[in-house]
C-alpha cells in the first residue's frame, strides 16, 4: 500500500467531521492507535495525517498568513 494523497486525507478528515462532529479528532486518533498495535505503521501515519487535517480544518481562526489547506 502506498501513502494517502493529500486530497485523500483532506476528504477523510472532512468525512469524520460530518460524522463525529467535535469528535472526528478523537476517532481518528483512536483509529490510528488501535492501526499501530496491530503493527501497520502505515495506516498509523495515514490516520495521524488525518487526525492533523481533522484538527486544521476545525480551528476556528488562523492568521493572516495561514492558508486553510
Amino acid at each position: 500500500m502506498s501513502e494517502l494523497p493529500p486530497i485523500d486525507i483532506w476528504r477523510a478528515a472532512n468525512l469524520m467531521i460530518e460524522m463525529f462532529g467535535e469528535d472526528a479528532a478523537r476517532k481518528a486518533a483512536m483509529r490510528a492507535d488501535a492501526l499501530l498495535e496491530q503493527g501497520d505503521t502505515e495506516g498509523f501515519f495515514s490516520w495521524k495525517r488525518i487526525t492533523r487535517a481533522i484538527d486544521d480544518l476545525s480551528r476556528e481562526t488562523r492568521g493572516p498568513d495561514e492558508r486553510v489547506n
